[in-house]
């Protein structure tokens, strides 16, 4: 499944599907038109049942500096523009991250900034290797967090530490982000690209109907109650306990072998 646009390569590869920023002289910058292509990857990964696991990443020694400021001066400013960009074009990929229900991993090997950060932060889990920086810079820029960081953040590390880090903009290290909760491993460059293949696999060697099911049961458990929860996840075992994979997972634990899962 290669793209047709060079900025962004999107690839399928066994169960994992890849989505690869590719602008390294700038710093993997993401430009309007690439968020398109993002967005309608992620949801082609979403309808594809092949694919199991979705990475994101970039080349070179950036993870993402954001929205391509070039790419945004020539642009009308007027507030209604301003708007319409924002909701019809940079959000388009956060909703398409919401409508994800298979494991998306952020791989963040070098800087992630502004709206870099932001789209970091929106992967259900987040591999970063030693030389990785994270910033969310928009107010050196007089901005203010335009891709969800004002939502994504205090989730991760409660409210007062994402307002000292978005009022001020400063960087913070792999270790820095590691100790805070920003990221969830950290990694030697050298063993970076390993370890993010190597997760993604693991991920993609479960069942994948009960992987998507308790993604689900996480998100909804944010904004419900405990009964809620407890009925919906009911109703997903019944489902799971159902599926040719749980059949599967049983006889291969009492067969003493690894099982062999085809998501249904």
């Amino acid at each position: 499944m290669p793209s047709t646009e060079n900025d962004l390569n999107i690839d399928v590869d066994g169960y994992i599907g890849t989505i690869t920023l590719n602008r390294p002289t700038r710093k993997n910058a993401f430009t309007t038109p690439m968020l398109h292509t993002w967005a309608a990857a992620l949801r082609d990964f979403q309808l594809n049942d092949h694919v199991r696991v979705v990475v994101v990443r970039g080349a070179g020694d950036a993870f993402c500096a954001g929205a391509d400021l070039g790419d945004l001066s020539e642009l009308d400013r007027s507030p209604l523009s301003t708007r319409k960009l924002m909701s019809e074009h940079v959000h388009q990929v956060a909703r398409a991250v919401d409508d994800l229900t298979k494991p998306l991993i952020a791989g963040i090997h070098g800087p992630a900034i502004g709206a870099g950060m932001d789209m970091a932060l929106m992967c259900d889990y987040r591999i970063a290797s030693d030389r990785a920086r994270l910033s969310e810079g928009y107010i050196r820029v007089g901005l203010v967090p335009g891709d969800g960081g004002c939502f994504y953040l205090p989730r991760l590390i409660g409210s007062s530490r994402a307002l000292r880090l978005l009022w001020t903009g400063e960087t913070v290290t792999a270790e820095h982000a590691l100790n805070w909760g920003i990221v969830d491993e950290v990694c030697s460059a050298d063993d970076f690209d390993t370890r993010l293949h190597t997760f993604a696999q693991q991920l993609a060697a479960q069942p994948p109907a009960a992987i998507q099911m308790i993604k689900t049961a996480v998100r909804q458990s944010d904004s419900g109650d405990l009964r809620a929860a407890l009925d919906l996840i009911a109703s997903h075992q019944a489902v799971a306990m159902a599926t040719s994979d749980s059949v599967e997972a049983l006889a291969a634990r009492t067969d003493k072998r690894s099982p062999v899962f085809e998501g249904r």
